[in-house]
């Protein structure tokens, strides 16, 4: 059973552009670190194959979704499969454009610069979730 504060953070799972890269990143600090009672990542990948679980809670919890790029993959899978999301990040609105559909960058290459991208996304995550619960 989910605590009644708990967020979903759909996060984006593009590979092909350094936008889907910031939005995981950003998710799992948020889940690990800054909001870590409050926050359940839901997997994209299995809630567009038909993961039940992950479904389930979107229809039962608000979403957050975290999208990499305009194409808003993870709003579109939560309004199909689950109903409403109750907020949107697209990270080209933080970062802009040019940045975010760049070339993706290796987690081992990650420089000052996308770390601090990371930690501005993650900001707005908690925003979001700190005005939902």
């Amino acid at each position: 059973m989910m605590a009644d504060n708990q967020v979903g953070v759909l996060a984006c799972s593009g590979e092909e552009c350094l936008g889907g890269t910031l939005s995981r990143l950003a998710a799992r600090k948020v889940m690990e670190t800054l909001r870590p009672d409050r926050t359940v990542t839901l997997c994209l990948p299995l809630y567009i194959a038909g993961g039940e679980e992950e479904r389930n809670f979107a229809k039962e919890y608000p979403v957050i979704t975290v999208e990499g790029c305009s194409k808003c993959c993870s709003a579109r899978a939560t309004e199909k499969f689950s109903g409403r999301v109750h907020d949107t990040i697209n990270i080209a609105d933080i970062l802009g454009e040019a940045a975010v559909l760049s070339k993706t960058v290796s987690t081992r290459n990650l420089t000052e610069e996308h770390n601090s991208m990371v930690e501005k996304i993650s900001r707005e995550i908690c925003d979001k979730m700190d005005a939902i619960v």
